[in-house]
């Protein structure tokens, strides 16, 4: 029995009175009244009442931003979660199932973008509702309109929970994620309303602003004011090897978010591959039974026997290493995903230190707009690179065992196996006489053609030639040779390159274009403009020092205040800004004495006696 007919038996007549795609569209009625709501609670920060229309809306309806994608650090989870919620429309999405009109080719790609735009703003409540300052209205909000989500997912399960492909509980296996984030969501909802309830009756205390400075800002500051240590705490193989955690450093919201929907992406991307498979599969059993149908009608004495066991042969080793070969290139892209997240906090580190060298020399000073249209493309590029870069992965990965399997295994299956040994033997043999006379050829040149080292200390011989008549006969006689083991090299380097290059696709941090060549692949521009952007305007050097600006300011502020209010009480000793200025004049001209003879000379004053000023102001 197939797996069709199974379904169909396991489902009846299922017809879900859920359409999944036309509620899509309904809920972006919801989902614009929220926003209104929102929009009218939020205030102008800096509003210039210059009509009728303003005064009237009284600095209401403010924008509504979903979530900050530079300096959000707080809630990350929370957002990373509400865009796990996202998954099943973004894959609808990628699998341009979006068609609510026909309309041309060429027109496509507007198409896919007001899709865009509708799963944006149908999904737009959650991040809205988590990040608004009025928790108490939002949460009621942002509960109520995932409740309607959680609800109308679970009835389009219930109604139809199998499916064509898998059979039994295909549909649970498709929107399992999307419905663990709406729980997720529902409670994160209910925690925010009892707790914004608690602070409006006064039980709690109201909870500060959001800050200019983090906390592991903060941290990193102070840890590179202090003194390094002189012997460093020894590591685990965990820390030295595979990651260490820093506290003075935390991801920002975007990219935690990215990792998460990148991660339920690729689950349902296998899982819609995985569903491929098995109809491709069905097809195959089918072509398989008529060859089997033909060898039994000619008696298995047809002259295209051979041929049709060999194409049964080839289907059958195929389906099993597809199979075989999905969990290793589904880890290779789990790695990845972990991976970048540890180069991301490597390249944020050497860009704060000022260090840039590790990027290209035409990457050390992107376009500013550039950049900032990068860090709206990296999210949705690392998601799209990862599930390309699976499927490419899974496909080298089942070509090279395609190969294991007929250079290793089947020869043994059909016993010869001493033929397969006699030819891996001598290929191993061959290859191993070609790098034993490449190795010879160097360890000749080390040893006749370059002078003795100049001193013991010395690493390697001075490139100076010895023997140069012999060097000119060696150098004539191999260059025959030469042209034939060349060109062996070039394919080796072409094997070498698209190996790496189809292996490493996934991995939006690392080029895989030659020197010279970085500028065409977008991906990777993509990634350093958003470097550069998170280093401008999240490095904690420049936000602490923003960060002592505004408060000095704000101190300011509230003394002038003070003062014109008759309110300064303060019995403390008064400094002087003038006394202090030069104060610290002097502890800077102490500890640099070099600066004395840069400065500008005073009447009356005379640099000698400033310098023999200095050392009695360092003693005392």
């Amino acid at each position: 029995m197939s797996t069709r007919e199974r379904t169909w038996q396991l489902n009846g007549t299922c017809a879900s009175s859920v359409d999944m795609e036309l509620f899509l569209h309904y809920s972006l009625i919801p989902s614009l009244f929220i926003i209104l709501v929102l929009s009218f609670l939020q205030r102008w920060e800096h509003c210039r009442q210059r009509d009728d229309t303003s005064h009237l809306l009284e600095n209401h309806f403010g924008i509504v931003i979903p979530l900050d994608f530079l300096g959000t650090f707080s809630n990350r989870w929370s957002y990373g979660i509400a865009f796990g919620a996202t998954a099943n429309k973004i894959m609808f999405l990628f699998s341009e199932g979006y068609q609510p009109l026909q309309i041309p080719q060429w027109a496509q790609a507007f198409v896919l973008l007001v899709g865009g735009i509708e799963v944006g703003l149908s999904h737009f409540p959650f991040f809205a509702c988590l990040s608004s300052e009025f928790q108490l209205i939002s949460s009621i909000l942002g509960f109520s309109y995932s409740l309607i989500w959680f609800a109308v997912t679970i009835l389009h399960i219930t109604q139809c929970p199998h499916g064509p492909f898998l059979g039994r509980y295909e549909t649970v296996m498709f929107y399992w994620p999307s419905l663990l984030c709406l729980s997720f969501l529902l409670g994160r909802f209910v925690h925010m309303f009892v707790k914004s309830l608690r602070v409006r009756l006064g039980w709690e205390l109201q909870m500060e602003e959001k800050r200019l400075l983090e906390v592991h800002q903060a941290e990193h500051v102070k840890q590179l004011l202090r003194k390094p240590p002189s012997q460093e705490k020894k590591k685990s193989w965990f820390q030295t090897r595979i990651y260490e955690w820093d506290p003075c450093f935390q991801f920002p919201s975007r990219m935690i978010g990215t990792t998460i929907l990148a991660f339920i992406c690729l689950y349902l991307f296998i899982v819609i591959e995985f569903c491929v498979f098995v109809y491709v599969r069905e097809k195959l059993d089918v072509f398989e039974g008529e060859l089997e149908s033909y060898i039994a009608s000619v008696n298995k004495t047809g002259t295209l026997t051979p041929v049709i066991l060999q194409v049964k042969e080839l289907i059958t080793v195929s389906k099993g290493v597809w199979v075989v070969t999905i969990l290793p290139a589904s880890l290779t892209c789990v790695s990845y995903l972990f991976h970048i997240l540890a180069c991301y906090r490597k390249h944020m580190k050497r860009l704060w230190a000022g260090n840039r060298h590790f990027l290209p020399l035409k990457f050390h000073n992107p376009s500013s707009s550039g950049s900032v249209v990068a860090i709206a493309r990296y999210s949705g590029w690392q998601i799209a690179y990862i599930l390309w870069g699976y499927l490419i992965i899974h496909v080298v990965q089942s070509l090279f065992g395609m190969a294991v399997m007929y250079s290793l295994v089947l020869p043994v299956i059909h016993s010869q196996s001493l033929e397969m040994l006699q030819g891996l033997g001598i290929g191993i043999l061959t290859i191993s006489i070609v790098l034993g006379l490449v190795i010879l050829q160097v360890w000749i040149a080390a040893s006749f053609f370059l002078q003795p080292k100049m001193g013991p200390a010395d690493k390697q011989k001075p490139l100076a030639l010895n023997n140069r008549k012999a060097f000119h006969n060696f150098s004539y006689f191999l260059f025959f040779y030469n042209v034939l083991l060349g060109l062996g090299a070039c394919l080796s380097r072409l094997l070498v390159s698209c190996t790496l290059g189809t292996w490493l696709v996934a991995r939006i941090d690392r080029t895989i274009m030659q020197n010279g060549y970085e500028g065409v692949d977008m991906g990777f521009r993509a990634w350093v403009g958003m470097l550069f952007v998170d280093h401008y305007h999240t490095n904690p050097v420049l936000v602490s020092f923003c960060h002592v600006l505004m408060t000095g300011h704000r101190e300011r502020k509230l003394q002038q205040a003070t003062k014109h209010g008759y309110l300064n009480q303060s019995a403390g000793p008064r400094t002087s800004a003038r006394a202090r200025t030069r104060w610290l004049l002097l502890q800077t001209l102490i500890n640099n004495p070099s600066l004395v003879m840069l400065r500008k000379p005073k009447p009356g004053h005379s640099f000698q006696e400033f310098t023999e000023i200095l050392p009695t102001c360092s003693e005392s």
